[in-house]
């Protein structure tokens, strides 16, 4: 059976021995220092995978933007452009991992999901689970794999845009969930965008709540639990994640489907792109 949410490093090994078609991606990265992801990539890495850069491969730096705020989507053209210039084709099953709690590896799942492709999977507890389970490293670049077709299909995730966000401010069709540490959701601290506080009404989820000690996501059950907390009457299917720049949502997204609760909506531009207009409401506390 093909993986769509997570994936274990046993059965990632008896993946990669079983011949099918397969492409690992490690997408480590770091904020606060943008190039270290693809120096601990080269330091060590799972044998065949290739580095995914949140900066370089994963946004859409100075070209078209399918989303605003400080990390904006590629389009769905340009994304598909890359990954057939990489060798991904559709009949691929992708798993994606960082050293990051799956911050930064859950953006290429969903990214994926956006562009019809649901045959991909986060590797549960990332790089230190893979070693942990004895997975040998590799270090230095892999080898460039040949260019292939990637054909896009209809999206399977859906991604909403800040004018959506703002018509339905309020309404009970949408539940904003905010995956922020909760000093910057309340706004007592901002080290990265310049205005403090939260879109109003959202709720405060961080998205290191869905780990355990040990890294790996909590069960189904412990998810469903507390994500009924968390949102009370409101019903699964309205929820709206978000961040700061719509990249660390991501975990939230997935542990919602994790615990059974369905798909759920993406706003990629997340708070930078709220705050960005000083016209739109901000909230705090």
């Amino acid at each position: 059976m093909p993986a769509t949410t997570l994936i274990t490093a046993p059965k990632l090994q008896t993946l990669m021995h079983s011949g099918q078609p397969l492409m690992v991606f490690d997408c480590s990265f770091d904020l606060a220092q943008p190039a270290l992801g693809e120096r601990q990539y080269r330091e060590g890495h799972i044998p065949g995978a290739l580095h995914a850069d949140l900066d370089r491969h994963l946004s859409a730096g100075d070209g078209a933007a399918a989303s605003g705020g400080r990390h904006p989507l590629p389009t769905r053209e340009r994304f598909a452009a890359w990954l057939a210039q990489i060798g991904f084709a559709n009949d691929m099953q992708a798993v994606v991992y960082d050293r990051n709690s799956a911050n930064y590896c859950g953006r290429l799942w969903w990214m994926l999901k956006w562009a019809g492709h649901d045959t991909v999977a986060v590797l549960d507890g990332g790089l230190q689970a893979w070693q942990a389970a004895g997975g040998a490293l590799a270090g230095g670049n892999e080898g460039a794999w040949p260019p292939s077709q990637f054909t896009l299909g209809a999206p399977l995730r859906r991604l909403v845009t800040v004018d959506e966000v703002l018509a339905h401010l309020g309404d009970t069709s949408q539940t904003m969930v905010d995956a922020r540490a909760t000093p910057r959701y309340r706004g007592e601290m901002e080290p990265l965008d310049p205005v403090a506080g939260h879109i109003p009404g959202a709720l405060n989820r961080p998205f290191g709540d869905n780990a355990g000690p040990d890294g790996r996501f909590k069960s189904p059950e412990q998810l469903r639990a507390e994500f009924a907390t968390l949102l009370g009457e409101r019903p699964a299917a309205t929820v709206v994640h978000q961040c700061g720049s719509g990249v660390s949502a991501i975990p939230n997204l997935l542990a919602m489907e994790v615990a059974g609760l369905g798909p759920t909506a993406l706003f990629a531009g997340s708070w930078s792109e709220w705050c960005s207009d000083p016209a739109r409401p901000v909230a705090r506390g």
